[in-house]
C-alpha cells in the first residue's frame, strides 16, 4: 500500500544534560523516502542473491560435468605449453633447480580427463587444438578439467577462444572473492564466487564454457572455434601481478605455489559441440580421435559416431590382430601387441570406412 503522508515518531530518551528531566524528540519521515529506501534494500539484498554462482559438484544446482559424460563427442588433440614462474614476484626462487614449472607433458593435455596433468605456473598457458572446429550450439560447448583434490582448494585460469586470425576472445571470468586479504598457498576457495574460470570444480569435473558468453565479441567466428587457450590466474593481490576478472576485480586464489607443479594444472579440454556433428558420416569417420598415440596400453577412442562401428587392428603384414565392435567412444587394451606400426580401420555397416596410423609402443 502507498501512502502521501508523513510519518511521525515519538523518541523518548534520557537527557545527557545536568537537567534530569526527559528530553522528547519529533522525527519526521517522509513516506516516499522509506518507499525509496525499501526498494533500495530489496533491489541490493536481491543483487546479492544472485551473483552467488553455481556451486561446487555434486551439489544441486551444480554445473559441472563429469568426465565420462556422454555430452562429450570430443578431446583436444594437441597442445603447447609455455610454462611460467613458480613465483612471478621474485624470478630467482627456483624449485629442484628451476624457476618455472616442470611437472607433466604437454601430451597430457590432450585426450580424455584421465588425472594427468601440466602445470601451468604464474601466468603460464596451454594452447589446444582440435580434430574439428567447436561449434556454438545448445548450452555449454566445451569443459576444462583441472585436478583440485577438493571442493575448496582451487586453482583457477582464465580461458579464451579463437577462430580465424589471431583474435583470443576471454570467457567474461567473475571473481567475488574478497581481494583485501590474500589467499595463501593452500589456502580454500568458495565455488559459489567464482564463474567462467577454468578450475571452478574438483578432480574429474570439468568447468563448462558457452560461446554464447561472448555473442557480441568482434573478429571471431563462434561456429568456427580451432584453439582454446588456458592462462593461469596468478592469485596475487598485489600490484602489478595481480589478475583481473571482466569486473575489474582482483582474482584471489593459492599463492604463491613454488613448486614444480605451481599454477593451474591443466588435465583436459572435452567438446561437447564441434563440426563434425553436423557433416556427413565420412567427415564423422575422420573426425574419430585416438589417445594416446603412440599408446603403450590402453587405447582411447573418441568418435562422433552414434551408430554401431566395426574396429579392425592389423599389423604391417596385413594380419589382423584385433577386432571390436564399438558405439561412439571406447577403451581397448592393447598391451598384448608387440611394439610397431599398426593400422587401424572404422567401418560403418554401410561400408564407408576410414584408417589411421596406430604405434604401439
Amino acid at each position: 500500500m502507498y501512502y502521501t503522508g508523513r510519518l511521525k515518531l515519538l523518541l523518548q530518551a534520557n537527557s545527557c544534560s545536568s537537567n534530569t528531566g526527559m528530553l522528547k524528540t519529533q522525527i519526521y519521515f517522509d513516506m516516499n523516502s522509506i518507499r525509496t529506501i525499501f526498494i533500495l534494500v530489496v533491489f541490493f539484498s536481491s543483487t546479492l542473491a544472485f551473483s552467488q554462482y553455481p556451486p561446487p559438484a555434486g551439489v544441486p544446482g551444480t554445473t559441472a560435468m563429469y568426465k565420462d559424460s556422454s555430452a562429450f563427442i570430443g578431446w583436444a588433440t594437441y597442445c603447447t605449453i609455455e610454462r611460467g614462474f613458480i613465483n612471478i614476484s621474485d624470478t630467482t626462487v627456483t624449485y629442484n633447480g628451476a624457476n618455472r614449472t616442470t611437472y607433466g607433458s604437454y601430451l597430457y593435455a590432450t585426450g580424455p580427463a584421465d588425472e594427468l596433468v601440466v602445470s601451468l605456473g604464474d601466468r603460464g598457458s596451454a594452447l589446444l587444438t582440435f580434430d574439428s572446429p567447436i561449434v556454438n550450439g545448445p548450452g555449454p560447448d566445451f569443459a576444462v578439467f583441472e585436478n583440485a583434490f577438493g571442493d575448496n582448494f582451487l586453482e583457477l585460469g582464465f580461458v579464451e577462444v579463437r577462430s580465424d586470425g589471431q583474435r583470443f576472445v576471454r570467457f567474461p571470468a567473475v571473481s567475488l572473492t574478497q581481494d583485501t586479504v590474500q589467499v595463501t598457498t593452500f589456502g580454500t576457495l568458495d565455488a559459489t564466487k567464482i564463474n567462467n574460470l577454468a578450475g571452478k570444480y574438483r578432480l574429474t569435473y570439468g568447468t563448462p564454457f558457452d560461446l554464447q558468453d561472448i555473442k557480441d565479441s568482434t573478429g571471431i567466428n563462434l561456429n568456427h572455434i580451432t584453439f582454446v587457450r588456458v592462462v593461469d590466474v596468478v592469485g596475487c593481490i598485489t600490484v602489478p601481478y595481480a589478475s583481473f576478472d571482466s569486473q575489474g576485480h582482483k582474482v584471489n586464489d593459492p599463492w604463491p605455489t613454488p613448486f614444480d607443479t605451481g599454477g593451474f594444472d591443466l588435465d583436459a579440454v572435452g567438446v561437447i559441440h564441434n563440426l563434425a556433428q553436423g557433416l556427413p558420416e565420412q567427415g564423422q569417420l575422420s573426425a574419430i580421435s585416438l589417445f594416446p598415440n603412440p599408446v603403450t596400453e590402453y587405447l582411447s577412442i573418441v568418435s562422433p559416431v552414434i551408430e554401431r562401428l566395426e574396429v579392425k587392428i592389423t599389423d604391417p603384414a596385413g594380419r589382423i590382430v584385433l577386432t571390436e565392435s564399438l558405439s561412439g567412444s571406447a577403451r581397448l587394451n592393447l598391451a598384448s601387441l608387440y611394439p610397431g606400426l599398426y593400422v587401424i580401420s572404422f567401418t560403418l555397416k554401410n561400408g564407408l570406412s576410414v584408417s589411421k596410423k596406430l604405434i604401439k609402443n
